[in-house]
């Protein structure tokens, strides 16, 4: 599942890409088997440069935390903005992983900060809450190693309250594997479909709108909003990647599609090509 959904959590395209990483065992011996059963918990925090909004040309600095976790086989994290739970347990041995749990998100898009004047002029959009859900199926020890692992899913969120009062769908693929206990690196491809209400909100200009911008009015309607193609790389610092201190950087390119690429938000005060980096440090317990 995509972690972009906002400036503010598009802002951790590299950190939340994290959580996926499998468990390596903290002994001396570099050959030794894994500790599969442990219990983890990661802190994280970075800053990152990012569109000022969702389809803008300007780009801001903003912190990126992270907090990710499992217990008892059970995934969670909190992402910026996002937090998600994977509620079924799994020994991250090889083989087959399936996913499913809850996902809650805070939409910070064009909230606050708005680099451009036109787009300003539009006002600002409440702060949209938004619930839902994931599924996902994974598969460990596919083709360097038995920690690689390949998982495809799709997550759900609705407006709970009445910003946008739509929905957001978001299939990804991610595949992660281990250079070694300290160093991991992972791909990710996801992308964004939008419903009506979503689209008209955040890239629509209504009436009163462009009289106040001078942008064209438009009618924004759902479809595919954008697709996302990330790196991320960790390297442990201290300890190895299931205890220390390590370090975190990513890199993605967004390209914004359909209703979304041509608003007038995008296509004349933006852009569509939307590009993002993060660096940071991470403390796993």
């Amino acid at each position: 599942m995509s972690f972009l959904r906002t400036a503010a959590s598009a802002a951790l395209v590299s950190l939340p890409l994290f959580a996926a990483a499998p468990a390596f065992a903290q002994q001396d011996a570099p050959d030794s088997p894994p500790d599969l059963t442990r219990d983890t918990v990661m802190v994280g925090v970075g800053a990152a440069v990012v569109p000022s909004y969702d389809g803008s040309d300007k780009s801001v600095i903003t912190a990126a935390p992270a907090v990710r976790g499992r217990v008892s086989g059970i995934n969670f994290a909190l992402l910026g903005s996002r937090a998600w739970a994977d509620l079924i347990a799994d020994n991250n041995g090889p083989g087959w992983d399936f996913q499913a749990g809850p996902v809650v998100n805070v939409n910070l898009n064009r909230t606050s900060r708005i680099d451009d004047v036109q787009v300003a002029a539009l006002g600002k959009v409440k702060t949209a809450f938004e619930a839902g859900g994931f599924v996902g199926l994974g598969k460990q020890g596919l083709i360097t190693s038995d920690y690689d692992k390949l998982t495809i899913g799709v997550s759900y969120i609705h407006d709970v309250g009445s910003v946008h009062k739509s929905y957001l769908v978001s299939p990804s693929i991610n595949y992660g594997t281990p250079l070694s206990r300290k160093a991991y690196v992972l791909l990710n491809l996801s992308a964004n479909y939008m419903g009506n209400g979503y689209a008209q909100t955040y890239f629509g200009v209504t009436p009163g709108g462009s009289a106040r911008s001078g942008l064209p009015v438009y009618n924004a309607r759902k479809g595919w909003k954008d697709w996302t193609l990330g790196a991320m790389g960790n390297v442990a610092l201290t300890g190895d990647l299931t205890h220390g201190l390590s370090a975190v950087g990513g890199v993605a390119y967004r390209r914004m599609l359909d209703d979304a690429a041509d608003s007038p938000v995008v296509r004349i005060a933006g852009s569509r090509n939307q590009w993002y980096g993060a660096v940071g440090l991470a403390y796993t317990f």
